[in-house]
């Protein structure tokens, strides 16, 4: 039901899309290419966790491309974040693979159902379903946003002051299939991190199900 709804929502966002103006962050990302876009993967200690970054999100460009996917569910926006994204992945996945046997999983930061319902898309998920096929399909990566489930609502993040995020989040996310994800290599990846700790406990009952975890996001606010 929740996918029928969400699939007659998207189409018609897309009409009406095709019909009013766009958002300004939309339009513009809507003239940019990847190349206008810089990719600048930077690791960042937060919370005792080493967390990568692909993009600046003092760029303005990047400030578009995040606010269009996250706001206007820019289809575009989705696949530049995918592009970017892929590019990155395609060396990391190449690295771990000459060091482990480990089955590579890409999993998205999963949105808490009632949320998701109440959006009708995770802003990740776009990007990583925009992903080309062998970063889903088992070739060089397997594509699991099954592999993680939000078990209780929380406030948004942004709303909290840098003390109460950690809390907020704690206990939040289980995985509800441990044998997915044992002796695999989970690529898990958010949108936006600011303090980590949505990744940081997100990754948490990944590793206790026995998976090596690499938390990545788009760009950190």
């Amino acid at each position: 039901m929740y996918k029928t709804v969400a699939l007659i929502r998207y189409t018609c966002e897309s009409v009406l899309d095709a019909v009013l103006p766009l958002h300004e962050r939309s339009a513009r990302t809507k003239e940019r290419t990847v190349r206008d876009i810089p990719l600048t993967p930077t690791v960042h200690e937060l919370l005792g966790t080493s967390i990568t970054t692909l993009m600046d999100y003092r760029d303005t460009a990047v400030q578009d491309l995040v606010r269009a996917l996250k706001y206007d569910r820019s289809a575009h926006a989705a696949n530049l974040g995918a592009q970017l994204l892929g590019d990155y992945l395609t060396e990391e996945i190449a690295s771990h693979r000459a060091f482990s046997k480990r089955r590579i999983i890409i999993a998205p930061v999963p949105l808490h159902a009632s949320r998701a319902r109440e959006r009708g898309f995770n802003q990740i998920e776009l990007v990583l379903r925009a992903l080309p096929p062998e970063f889903r399909d088992g070739t060089r990566a397997t594509y699991a946003p099954q592999a993680l489930t939000r078990t209780r609502e929380t406030k948004p993040q942004t709303r909290l002051p840098r003390s109460e995020r950690l809390s907020n989040v704690a206990g939040a996310f289980i995985a509800p299939n441990a044998a997915l994800v044992n002796k695999t290599h989970v690529f898990l990846i958010d949108d936006v991190t600011t303090t980590g700790a949505t990744l940081v406990n997100a990754a948490t009952p990944l590793r206790r199900a026995g998976a090596e975890v690499t938390l990545l996001a788009l760009a950190r606010a």
